[in-house]
């Protein structure tokens, strides 16, 4: 864990945050490997780390067997801001839940994000959904920035196809 750094905790979140939250984002794709291997992919010790999203760095800060209650801690794309999230659902094989727990930079309430992967014949669906409450004073900008929400979170699902596209 990163020390000398203020933390801002974060109101917690479950599965209601998915359909109550003012801001959600859904992102179904359809990928071309069974859901055992994107499973594999967003269990494994560096998860989404190497899908190129620029990720600076994931720390799992629970021991392993991951699942509910399990925490880690990432550090977002150009450093932009670390978060400490725990996992409020952990289904093996099949997706899993988590919200942040702590920020360094005070500028959401809530923030959780679901990832679900489904079977689609010889591949698999994966859905990445996030849901986030910004600070009072930063809602009105996020209305307005909405279709840039859009387009930058989408680079997850983009960055998932071209990961388990190789």
């Amino acid at each position: 864990m990163l020390r000398g750094m203020s933390w801002h905790a974060l109101k917690p979140a479950d599965a209601s945050a998915f359909n109550e939250a003012p801001f959600v984002y859904r992102f179904p794709v359809r990928l071309s490997v069974p859901p055992e291997r994107v499973w594999e992919s967003i269990a494994s010790d560096r998860s989404m780390w190497d899908w190129n999203l620029g990720v600076k760095r994931l720390t799992w800060t629970s021991p392993r067997p991951f699942g509910v209650g399990t925490t880690r801690e990432v550090v977002l794309p150009f450093g932009a801001m670390t978060v400490r999230e725990q996992f409020f659902r952990w289904d093996e094989g099949k997706g899993y839940s988590f919200y942040v727990t702590d920020t360094n930079r005070p500028v959401v309430e809530q923030f959780a994000e679901d990832y679900a992967i489904e079977p689609d014949g010889a591949g698999s669906v994966f859905t990445w959904t996030i849901a986030l409450e910004p600070k009072r004073a930063l809602g009105p900008l996020m209305r307005l920035a909405g279709p840039l929400n859009k387009m930058a979170f989408g680079q997850v699902p983009r960055a998932a196809k071209k990961y388990f596209a190789r």
